[in-house]
């Protein structure tokens, strides 16, 4: 099979659909989006609309989200039981799924942003648990 890169919305949409699927899936990861999420087809909605912009700076994202925000509310909701070993996890899922998916430069910047964006997520939520 022939992979080629990210090109438009419903690349990023088979994207994050195929992603969050194993997601709901894992061991250490479904259980607490699975806990979280009441609304699937919303939630998906929502991220197509995130990785969108990120990745073709296209979409009805611009100004729309806040992750930081939004993964400090889970860690709150779980007792602050988001660890590294949760965003490992989702990294790898991410990888693999793109790996699997895509190749090429939008493809590598999904990567880069998701490792760098995972990295500052756990920094911020654990600089504002009550330690």
């Amino acid at each position: 099979m022939v992979k080629q890169d990210i090109q438009n919305r419903a690349d990023v949409e088979r994207l994050v659909h195929t992603f969050y699927g194993q997601v709901r899936q894992h061991p250490n990861l479904g259980p607490i989006f699975n806990g979280i999420v009441t609304n699937w087809p919303e939630h998906l909605e929502r991220l197509s609309d995130f990785w969108e912009m990120i990745l073709l700076q296209s979409g009805p994202g611009k100004n729309k989200f806040n992750p930081l925000k939004a993964h400090k509310e889970v860690d709150q909701k779980t007792g602050q039981g988001l660890s590294q070993v949760h965003f490992g996890n989702w990294l790898e899922l991410w990888f693999t799924t793109l790996d699997r998916l895509f190749e090429g430069k939008i493809a590598d910047h999904a990567k880069e942003h998701a490792r760098n964006m995972a990295s500052i997520l756990f920094l911020r939520i654990y600089e504002a648990r009550d330690n």
